[in-house]
């Protein structure tokens, strides 16, 4: 069945199921965002992301770096916010671009967008607590930082950041991290809101949401289901709750999870007669 264009949980999920680590990021994004936001018309931000890539296939010629920096940082203002940098908004592809400010990963996306209309490649790096985006055109490599502008990480200055951030164990170079499928990019998106709600106490149903949505992006995550479940206990969704249990159940492969999540279910299930 051809999903609705109208429905963005069935365009979200359509665009999951393509084959290949490659999706329409940025249309995952937005479809993430009117899932947030029902309603939301996306039309004037599909018509600034089709910009993006016009104006970077039609920019002045130069190495690709810095033809992103100069499109996205320099023209259109593009930068992470460091002031506020736990704003919800930040993570929410439609305010990030009407703000030109966001997190990491969000910002990454637009950067993924564009360099993939120019036909470069352009993937999400496997870094904690900051994101970066490797870029390969023209027989090169570079690591990007699209938090601060786009810029280019040397091998000192990714050694800096390294260090400045704590990290341990510490990556030595940016040419050892893997890349990211672009659905654990976006799941990484919608895991910024999620804990940033958890940190604040946020509605249980607003948090269920972001559930969903991470659910769609990585059906076989199995602590998702048990943490969808145990909100939908909270809020009295039994019959949920026991639907999100059974599909844990079905993810779980050693037997001593499988009997801690059954007794789990049989005590739910019980609730229900």
């Amino acid at each position: 069945m051809t999903p609705s264009r109208d429905d963005p949980a069935e365009r979200l999920a359509a665009l999951v199921a393509a084959p290949g680590p490659e999706i329409d990021i940025a249309e995952a994004a937005l479809a993430c965002a009117e899932l947030d936001r029902p309603g939301l018309d996306l039309a004037p931000y599909r018509r600034h992301l089709a910009m993006l890539r016009a104006a970077l296939g039609a920019g002045d010629p130069g190495a690709p770096p810095e033809r992103l920096a100069t499109l996205l940082a320099d023209a259109q203002g593009y930068r992470g916010d460091r002031e506020t940098y736990d704003d919800l908004a930040n993570a929410d592809l439609p305010q990030v671009i009407a703000r030109r400010r966001g997190l990491p990963v969000a910002l990454a996306i637009l950067w993924i967008h564009a360099a993939r209309g120019c036909g470069w490649r352009c993937h999400g790096l496997d870094m904690p607590a900051h994101f970066l985006v490797r870029l390969e055109a023209e027989g090169a490599s570079w690591t990007l930082d699209p938090f601060a502008g786009g810029a280019v990480l040397g091998a000192q200055d990714f050694a800096a950041l390294v260090a400045r951030l704590g990290l341990d164990p510490a990556p030595r170079r940016a040419a050892d991290l893997a890349t990211l499928d672009d659905r654990a990019v976006l799941l990484r998106l919608q895991n910024n809101l999620r804990v940033r709600l958890q940190q604040s106490a946020g509605p249980p149903r607003r948090l269920l949401d972001i559930l969903g949505r991470m659910l769609i992006l990585a059906p076989g995550a199995r602590d998702l289901w048990l943490e969808a479940s145990a909100l939908n206990e909270r809020l009295e969704n039994f019959g949920a709750a026991l639907t999100c249990l059974d599909n844990a159940l079905a993810l779980v492969e050693d037997a001593a999870s499988r009997q801690r999540v059954a007794a789990r279910r049989a005590r739910l299930a019980s609730r229900l007669n």
